[in-house]
């Protein structure tokens, strides 16, 4: 009988699992950090962050960021075998929009110099995220003029 017992109240809990919060959060600035580069979060207008099925939240402070992230043998782990939710914000406004559903236009200038704005809406001279993504792997990004000059002390 209490084995009986036992494998109901396993079964209930099973049952009873809360469906997982993929709403995107909010930034905690004096703790969040990009999981890529380490730096602190500076902008929510270029910041992106994902959400695994267990609720765990990882924050990148630039679309290329999160673009060299993905695919790694850590965001292997991170994502499992189930759904990741990821939000950019908004180039202008740091509203959350979804990351693959956003439009993105080239030139801003971003925390870590790749370039890309996310935008809702779509016009002549944006790029959807497939072709961003290609694009910051193929190099057609504003990286090697910001990394050049940080070396040279310039600042942003």
């Amino acid at each position: 009988m209490k084995k009986i017992a036992f494998v109901f109240l396993v079964l209930f809990a099973f049952a009873c699992k809360p469906e997982a919060d993929f709403n995107p959060r909010e930034i905690n600035w004096d703790r969040d950090i990009c999981v890529l580069c380490l730096m602190g979060l500076a902008e929510q207008e270029y910041s992106a962050q994902s959400i695994n099925q267990w609720g765990k939240v990882l924050w990148y402070d630039d679309l290329g960021c999160y673009v060299n992230f993905v695919g790694s043998e850590d965001w292997k782990r991170f994502a499992g075998d189930g759904k990741v939710q990821t939000w950019i914000g908004h180039c202008e406004t740091g509203e959350w929009i979804d990351i693959e559903k956003a439009y993105y236009r080239y030139g801003d200038r971003t925390p870590m110099g790749y370039g890309y704005g996310a935008l809702s809406i779509p016009n002549d001279s944006t790029y959807d995220y497939v072709t961003t993504a290609q694009r910051i792997k193929d190099g057609k990004s504003m990286r090697d003029k910001f990394m050049k000059m940080h070396k040279m002390g310039q600042g942003h």
